[in-house]
């Protein structure tokens, strides 16, 4: 353990937008893995594994003595972003493998603990776009998008970072830029047209099964119509609504 931490795929990919030399706090680190792969690899890195339930902190605390990081990975037993300082000079944060209803939540709730974070790095599990509401509204801009598959599931990251030059998202096309991700409409690997395919089947499905209820709600119907109608537009035309 002491010379190789191995990480999946996914979170190779995720410690890959760790700017060098940063003071990063990964959230839910669990055996804190992703931070010591990243310090391991860079000396200058510095990170704060945060943990809110107490066996995979001590196991965190483990792998942080097993690979000889003590004074430079600090593991902290709680909830979200409580458990960074104010003076802690953190400048990068990392939320993996959640729900991105769950990541917003984390942030809006530790908003304060934010103030001199340059840098987001997030990998929610489902629900991206929520998190991409979050970080618009919050003047966070989306600088980097990854899609992968990974054991049959398809996962998404996102980038963003605080004063970025140049902004992707568009008004007027902001609410399909949520849902596929600005920078992965532009880019759109095999891996996106994959996951759109069945999301577009899901959706047909659900449509369908609204239209047969007894009891009608035609605005989210409506809602469903036209998100199907979009992902049917990216599919079929390649549209990146640019």
């Amino acid at each position: 353990m002491n010379n190789n931490v191995k990480l999946s795929d996914r979170l190779r990919k995720v410690a890959s937008f760790i700017t060098p030399g940063s003071y990063f706090a990964d959230i839910g680190s669990d055996h804190a893995y992703l931070p010591c792969y990243v310090c391991m690899k860079d000396n200058e890195a510095h990170a704060i594994a945060g943990e809110v339930n107490r066996g995979p902190y001590e196991s965190a605390i483990e792998t942080v003595t097993q690979c000889n990081l003590s004074s430079r990975i600090d593991v902290r037993l709680g909830n979200g972003l409580s458990v960074l300082n104010v003076d802690d000079g953190i400048d990068s944060v990392v939320i993996a493998g959640m729900g991105g209803a769950l990541i917003r939540s984390i942030l809006e709730e530790g908003k304060a603990h934010l103030r001199n974070v340059s840098r987001i790095v997030a990998q929610p599990n489902v629900d991206e776009r929520q998190l991409r509401k979050w970080l618009y509204t919050n003047d966070y801009t989306i600088t980097e998008e990854e899609i992968l598959e990974e054991n049959g599931h398809i996962y998404e990251i996102i980038v963003a970072d605080k004063n970025a030059e140049r902004n992707p998202f568009k008004e007027g096309i902001l609410d399909r830029q949520f849902l596929f991700g600005p920078i992965l409409l532009h880019k759109k690997p095999q891996v996106f047209y994959r996951k759109w395919e069945h999301e577009a089947f899901k959706r047909e499905r659900v449509i369908g099964e609204m239209k047969k209820a007894s009891k009608q709600n035609p605005e989210k119907l409506s809602a469903f119509q036209q998100e199907l109608q979009w992902i049917q537009e990216v599919l079929s035309n390649g549209r990146d609504y640019s």
